[in-house]
């Protein structure tokens, strides 16, 4: 009996948990009986009513009834059992690759079946291939009261297990006063949406007329209701993150801003509006004697770096150190390339720290670093290894966050507590995310925007053209660098192999080499030794080469002004993000720059739709809000590494428009700790350890 029970109690109280399920449960994060009334269906299946067979269509997924015709075992690549099964409307026949003796016994001719699965083509019509199903008596057998739901599960927990254990947790749910429901009936969301423990229950046991298509797409006010509360319980627990940095010390860095003018009067161009305010804006955060936490957002090519420069400067002038951490090693070199270009004419130490320091060299940077004679420490993960130490790191900047793992973020910043304070914090990016998601996923950082180019910058003409058109494409190179400007041919592979990437990379590079005879070429990839690979950007950039070709494991990150066409071969098979970074190489300069998106035909809907958005845009923003649409917040920011966007229910391209009522709640919710920690509770769990810094 779970009439007793109460939703806080182990889920190992429920009839059916014993201790090998309940491990097994725990992989799927459930562990009370309220994860387990949270762990909400995936999607849902209509086995309220009997389908006719003569109605069914490939993939339609449906409950029939019929009599079995013929049953018979076939040899082929694979043993199968065949049951050729009717209704009157029509025939089909149900395939079972793995079956006992005793289930083919059961499954005699005359035998009445109901059947559900999904309505395949096959050799002889449509059939279901191991399908569930159950012999019928001569009684009349009921069908299912409510549609199915369809739950994320994990080896060895059938969906059948999972429903049960539902069952037995919504008759807890049943019992008056069980649930906490945080949001008070006279709140606005409240007005428009049906109770949590409402709700619960019908998402979990939707009726047989519940609009199942508004239940797919997650629009029923129930799910509405529950997607509201997670995104409120997401932004309330960042929000503690943020309380919490603001209660720990952090070093105030107060100066006259010396090395920083010295540094811009050194510049041969003038900072843009937006560069100024957004270093304002950090230089005040800076001042605080508590961790500032900033992301600063800015387009491929807006000036970024230069502002993490500026705020570096300030934290050296005032005797202290910073580190900069990339996620690829090629990112770091060229962060320490810029950052050398600009700090040591005002005679500041940089050193780069990456895996491939060994040895003494190692020793000695380790050396400057402990000893505080460097001032800012460059590099990739290898910077939070156990022996690198800092005199007194003031200020953390971070590369490319959402390409870290939470963990690794933390582990730097902690190098900063060995006395007491902790570092300031800079979060740059170069991947626009749209506002609503930066709000949400980012809750706990003051957010900038780099919204403006350089000027002079002329936007890139983006054309999509099929591969039977390649020799058009090399002839537009030939007139290009005969004309004195450069290229980029950047080459793509499904395989994940560097060797396959790398040996395509290579062909390409030797069939334009004899198709184009004038033009300089060279070839960059991932074998090829560092200084090997620095010498080719160099020269590239000195105008010693006329095209470059790249396979895409190498970021192309120099900034060569005279490029000015950028050829994507096979670009259906890049995502948005990084297609519109391969673009921004070209056009930074006031010459017109064109970038060809070379495709291999037939196009997918998906790769079609991504080619067009990116011939008609060129805003990074605009191309992040259809990169949201088109794959979930969970790849756009790389879920898994984050900790932080990995929703029950919520979809926050969808449920965008409940954000500002979602502020306007936590808001008016930091009346009610009780309230906040319960809802914290509900729906994160053991995640909260990620938001512990």
């Amino acid at each position: 009996m779970t009439t007793h029970l109460s939703i806080h109690d182990s889920i190992e109280h429920l009839n059916g948990v014993g201790e090998q399920i309940a491990k097994k449960l725990a992989r799927l994060k459930l562990y009370t009986i309220q994860d387990l009334l949270f762990h909400l269906p995936a999607r849902y299946q209509d086995r309220t009513r009997i389908i006719p067979i003569g109605s069914l269509r490939p993939g339609d997924e449906a409950v029939i009834e019929g009599e079995i015709l013929l049953t018979e075992i076939t040899y082929g690549k694979r043993r199968s059992l065949l049951c050729r099964i009717a209704d009157g409307t029509g025939q089909l026949t149900l395939r079972f690759f793995y079956f006992s003796n005793a289930q083919r016994q059961g499954l005699a001719r005359g035998t009445q079946l109901r059947c559900f699965g999904e309505a395949r083509l096959g050799r002889g019509g449509l059939e279901i291939i191991h399908p569930e199903y159950q012999r019928l008596s001569g009684e009349l057998t009921p069908v299912q009261d409510c549609l199915t739901p369809i739950y994320p599960t994990t080896e060895g927990i059938s969906q059948a297990k999972l429903r049960q254990l539902t069952d037995q947790a919504l008759r807890i749910l049943n019992k008056p006063g069980t649930i906490d429901d945080p949001l008070p009936p006279e709140w606005p969301i409240t007005l428009q949406h049906p109770p949590l423990n409402e709700s619960l229950r019908f998402v979990h046991r939707p009726p047989p007329d519940a609009p199942i298509q508004d239940l797919l797409e997650g629009v029923h006010p129930s799910q509405q209701r529950l997607a509201f509360e997670e995104l409120l319980a997401h932004h309330l627990a960042l929000r503690a993150l943020r309380a919490q940095a603001q209660q720990k010390s952090a070093i105030a860095i107060n100066t006259q801003g010396k090395l920083r003018k010295q540094c811009l009067q050194n510049l041969p161009f003038k900072l843009t509006d937006a560069q100024q305010r957004v270093i304002h804006e950090i230089i005040q955060d800076l001042k605080e004697p508590h961790p500032a936490m900033r992301l600063v957002q800015g387009d491929v090519g807006c000036g970024k770096t230069l502002v993490a420069v500026m705020a570096v400067l300030e934290v050296i002038e005032a005797g202290y150190q910073a580190a900069l951490m990339a996620p690829t090693e090629l990112l770091a070199e060229q962060h320490y390339q810029n950052f050398q270009q600009w700090l040591a004419p005002l005679g500041c130490k940089v050193d780069w720290l990456a895996g491939k320091v060994k040895g003494k060299q190692r020793a000695q940077r380790l050396s400057a670093l402990a000893s505080g004679e460097t001032g800012v420490a460059i590099g990739t993960h290898a910077l939070f290894q156990q022996d690198v130490q800092f005199a007194e790191l003031a200020l953390l900047v971070v590369d490319e966050q959402h390409r870290f793992g939470v963990h690794q973020r933390l582990a730097l910043t902690r190098k900063g507590m060995d006395h007491k304070n902790h570092p300031h914090q800079l979060t740059m990016t170069a991947t626009p995310i749209p506002r609503t998601l930066a709000m949400t996923a980012y809750a706990d950082l003051d957010y900038s925007v780099i919204d403006e180019l350089p000027p002079g910058r002329t936007p890139v003409n983006t054309v999509v053209i099929s591969e039977s058109r390649r020799d058009e494409v090399i002839q537009r190179i030939h007139k290009a660098c005969k004309d004195g400007s450069q290229a980029y041919w950047v080459c793509t592979l499904i395989e994940e192999s560097e060797l396959l990437q790398c040996r395509a990379a290579e062909e390409t590079a030797a069939e334009l080499t004899a198709a184009i005879p004038s033009v300089r070429v060279a070839l960059v990839h991932g074998r090829l030794k560092p200084a090997a690979k620095e010498s080719i950007m160099q020269d590239f950039k000195a105008g010693k080469i006329d095209l470059l070709v790249a396979t895409t494991v190498v970021e192309v990150g120099v900034d060569v002004p005279n490029a000015t066409l950028m050829i994507i071969e096979n670009a259906e098979r890049l995502g948005l993000a990084q297609l519109h970074q391969l673009r921004g190489r070209v056009g930074r300069d006031a010459k017109a720059s064109n970038c060809v998106l070379m495709y291999k035909p037939p196009l997918s809907e998906k790769a079609r739709r991504r080619l067009d958005i990116m011939r008609k845009h060129n805003d990074g923003f605009k191309i992040a809000n259809e990169d949201l649409k088109m794959r979930g917040p969970g790849e756009l920011l790389g879920t898994k590494q984050t900790g932080l966007v990995d929703f029950h229910i919520a979809d926050l391209s969808r449920d965008a428009d409940l954000l500002p009522l979602v502020q306007k709640t936590a808001a008016q919710l930091q009346q009610h700790p009780r309230l906040v920690q319960t809802l914290i509770d509900r729906w994160l769990g053991e995640k909260q350890q990620f938001r512990q810094v």
